[in-house]
């Protein structure tokens, strides 16, 4: 079973960005889609993004196009989410998610890393 963990959320002003974290643990990751997700209060979780661990294939939400990128590094077996010109509408939890490949259940979650943009 694959283990998820987010980190580097944090408070930032508008236009400015961050880099999320998620450290994996278990078995190979190459089996799997590795996806990025996010809710804000009082809203339903969104998909931002999703990549498939050997970088063969990346998609992203039509909104967060151009401005986040997925990537990972294989030897730390941590994804990343680098966002830039953050604006006060991604303040949200962020969730780093994996399904198996060829699957369309996302069933390993990461606890969320909280991500605050203020005007």
């Amino acid at each position: 079973q694959v283990q998820l963990v987010e980190s580097g959320g944090g408070l930032v002003q508008a236009g400015g960005s961050l880099r999320l974290s998620c450290a994996t643990s278990g078995r190979s990751l190459s089996v799997y889609v590795m996806g990025w997700f996010r809710q804000a209060p009082g809203k339903e979780r969104e998909f931002v993004g999703e990549s498939r661990w050997n970088g063969d294939y990346t998609r992203y939400a039509d909104s967060m196009k151009g401005r986040f990128t997925i990537s990972n590094d294989v030897a730390k077996n941590t994804l990343y989410l680098q966002m830039n010109s953050l604006k006060p509408e991604d303040t949200a939890v962020y969730y780093c998610a994996a399904r198996g490949y060829g699957t369309t259940v996302w069933g390993i979650w990461g606890q969320g890393t909280q991500v605050t943009v203020s005007s």
